[in-house]
């Protein structure tokens, strides 16, 4: 995998204590930059795990309850769609937060996906 920089690296560099799966997942998604997204299956194909696109949906499940906090609305499916948005406190949630960060959102889908797509693989 290409990296750009140290910070990006995974597993998390604390090398005193093992890190699950659901944590590098969350660690990656930190990383997103407002006014971005990523899909489930770019995270899970970074963290070498390219068939647990699920699993990392599953991770973002339970990101609301972590800290340092999670920004989960940056997560989407593989077509833009907020496929997660049934998990945040309001139905409306996730799409306020995106568009508090410039995106546009249409009909559940981010409107210019690939423009907006940050893919960890390549950035990080």
């Amino acid at each position: 995998m290409k990296k750009k920089n140290d910070a990006g690296k995974l597993p998390i560099g604390d090398a005193s204590r093992h890190y699950t799966f659901f944590e590098n997942v969350w660690d990656v998604v930190r990383q997103i930059p407002a006014g971005r997204v990523t899909t489930y299956g770019a995270i899970a194909e970074y963290l070498g795990a390219r068939s647990s696109a699920r699993m990392v949906g599953w991770a973002m499940n339970q990101a609301h309850y972590v800290q340092p906090p999670v920004p989960a609305q940056r997560v989407v499916n593989r077509n833009g769609i907020l496929s997660g948005k049934a998990h945040f406190s309001t139905p409306t949630l996730m799409q306020e937060l995106l568009q508090q960060e410039g995106l546009q959102v249409e009909n559940d889908t981010i409107v210019d996906f690939k423009i907006h797509l940050w893919l960890p693989v390549e950035e990080l």
